[in-house]
């Protein structure tokens, strides 16, 4: 399992003008099994998402797609863990 770290490098202005380029991105990997879940950092100067895949390359190549990370918008850094445990009501917190 993986953490994605957005960090924006261009002002909002730039971020929001390629949001639906994003948000499309997005959405491909949530269809294709790799996102779990994502959101905006507070305050918000990038992003996380938390993901997993078959490795670390593949991932790596996977966010290189972002159009904020192939822009030069945005850089990532992705930190990798083992999950070992999780809450029985996780849906429940998440929407809180």
């Amino acid at each position: 399992m993986f953490v994605i770290e957005l960090d924006y490098k261009a002002a909002l202005t730039e971020i929001d003008a390629h949001m639906r380029a994003h948000v499309a991105f997005l959405k491909k990997y949530y269809s294709a099994g790799n996102f779990l879940v994502s959101g905006r950092k507070i305050p918000r100067d990038g992003g996380i998402i938390l993901a997993v895949a078959k490795s670390r390359e593949e991932l790596e190549a996977i966010v290189r797609e972002d159009p904020f990370v192939s822009r030069g918008l945005a850089e990532f850094r992705i930190v990798e863990f083992r999950a070992s445990q999780r809450a029985d009501d996780i849906q429940q917190r998440i929407e809180t």
